[in-house]
Parts: C-alpha cells; sequence; structure tokens
C-alpha cells in the first residue's frame, strides 16, 4: 500500500475533526450500542462478546496487534495518514480527590476495584455522549470533542457532561474536581519506532485544561470563560476566579459550578 504523506495525513484529521460528524456519527453509535466492552477506543467497535463477532464478520474488525487500544482499521488508518491538524476542540479532566490517602486504608486489590468502578462510570458517560477517552492514568481521566465526531454544539456537549460526571460520581460516593476548557489543539496520529500509534490531542490549550482541574475542589467543576462563551452558556451568575496556573503568564479567568 503506498505510503501517504504527512501532508495528507494533516489534511485527512483536520477534515476528520471538523467535517466527518454526518458521515462518522451513526457507524460509531451503531458500534457504541453493540456489547461489550473492551472496545477500540477510537470507533467504539466492541473486540468481545456478541459485538466482537459482528465487528468481525460484517467489516473484518478486531484488535489491533501493534496497538490493543484500537481496533486493526482504526490503527491502519492512523499508521497511513501520520500527522495531525490543529483544530478547535474542548478538553475535559476529571481527577479524583484524596485518592492517595484513601489508598492507605485498602489492600492493593480493594483499592484497583473502586478506581475501576470510578474508570467504567467516567468512560460510560464520555463515551455515550460522542467524546474520545484519551488517557486513563492514575486517578484521572482526559477526554476531547471535535464537531467533527460530536456535532456543532460540541462545548456545550462536554460541559453538560462534566456536569453528569459530577452526579455520578456524587452517587458512587467518589470525590472528583473537573476541569473544562475550548481551544485549540493538535489532533492526530503519533507513532513510535516500534509501530505502536496514538490517536491524540496536545498542546497548551489541553495543558491548561488539566491545569484547571487540578483547582477544581471536590464536587466542582471549574471552567474557563473562553468554554462558555463557546457553548453559548451565560456564566454572570457563577462564581468568578481568576487562577495563576503553572506554565501560563498570565491569570486565567474561570466560572465554578457544582453539582
Amino acid at each position: 500500500m503506498r505510503k501517504k504523506s504527512v501532508d495528507v495525513g494533516n489534511v485527512w484529521w483536520f477534515w476528520f475533526t471538523t467535517n466527518a460528524f454526518a458521515v462518522d456519527k451513526r457507524l460509531r453509535h451503531f458500534q457504541r450500542v453493540l456489547p461489550r466492552d473492551p472496545r477500540c477506543k477510537f470507533c467504539n467497535a466492541p473486540f468481545q462478546g456478541i459485538g466482537g463477532a459482528v465487528m468481525r464478520v460484517l467489516f473484518r474488525k478486531q484488535r489491533s496487534t501493534l496497538n490493543p487500544r484500537y481496533c486493526n482499521l482504526c490503527d491502519i488508518a492512523a499508521r497511513e495518514f501520520p500527522g495531525g491538524a490543529e483544530v478547535p476542540m474542548s478538553m475535559l479532566f476529571i481527577d479524583v480527590r484524596g485518592s492517595t490517602a484513601l489508598s492507605e486504608t485498602m489492600t492493593p486489590m480493594e483499592f484497583s476495584q473502586w478506581i475501576n468502578r470510578f474508570y467504567a462510570a467516567a468512560t460510560k458517560i464520555i463515551v455515550d455522549e460522542d467524546g474520545l477517552v484519551e488517557k486513563l492514568a492514575g486517578d484521572s481521566v482526559a477526554a476531547f470533542w471535535g464537531a467533527g465526531f460530536a456535532g456543532a454544539d460540541y462545548v456545550r456537549r462536554t460541559i453538560e457532561v462534566a456536569q453528569q460526571l459530577l452526579r455520578a460520581m456524587e452517587q458512587e460516593k467518589i470525590p472528583v474536581g473537573i476541569g473544562v476548557h475550548a481551544g485549540i489543539a493538535f489532533f492526530g496520529a503519533m507513532g513510535t519506532a516500534g509501530g505502536l500509534t496514538e490517536i491524540t490531542a496536545i498542546g497548551d490549550e489541553v495543558n491548561l485544561a488539566a491545569r484547571l482541574a487540578s483547582k477544581a475542589a471536590p464536587g466542582e467543576i471549574i471552567v474557563s470563560e473562553r468554554a462558555l462563551e463557546a457553548a453559548g452558556i451565560d456564566g454572570s451568575k457563577l462564581e468568578t476566579r481568576s487562577l495563576e496556573l503553572k506554565g501560563i503568564s498570565e491569570p486565567v479567568t474561570v466560572r465554578a459550578m457544582h453539582g
């Protein structure tokens, strides 16, 4: 198969992230409702159970041998179209509060089950609302939305997901803080010398979203004013804060939301 240039890859990723909503949404929805987890991080294709069998028979989709987080077709596409594009996206980070202290009161097995409950609850809500779960690390989850796969109101949906997450974690009795931001991120496929490919979003705006989450108290969502403006949400009645963030030269004005 002929190798595509990085420039072609950049064009492909820009199109997918900003314009592919109409052709991609129904497929991702169809694959999402098929049982069962684990599934492809990018397209929601299930790997096991009846859903996995359907994917293998109808679409020849199965878990990639190079990267088990993706199906073979998404992994091939990411490697055939290397690079990415700077595109408008919204970012959500959710962090568990007090997990270190809690881990000291549990056995490693008990703590892993507790964290897995957090992962399962958070990722289900995110995936159900067309978000891409970018990372599960330690006691946090990172997710992204773009117009291409979540629709024109993707920023508003991100804020609504944050509110859903807060309510769900309150029911699970898991204390979390959430940060939401919107801006330009580099989104695409980045690979390693060994052939592994990661579909991810990076950049200053992504880092800012992560730092907002770190400033959120338990049961709190910190939303940047830029995200509220992009979502068309009036934040005038929300608490306003000016935050000094590591690596950010100027104070960032944010609003605080609660459950």
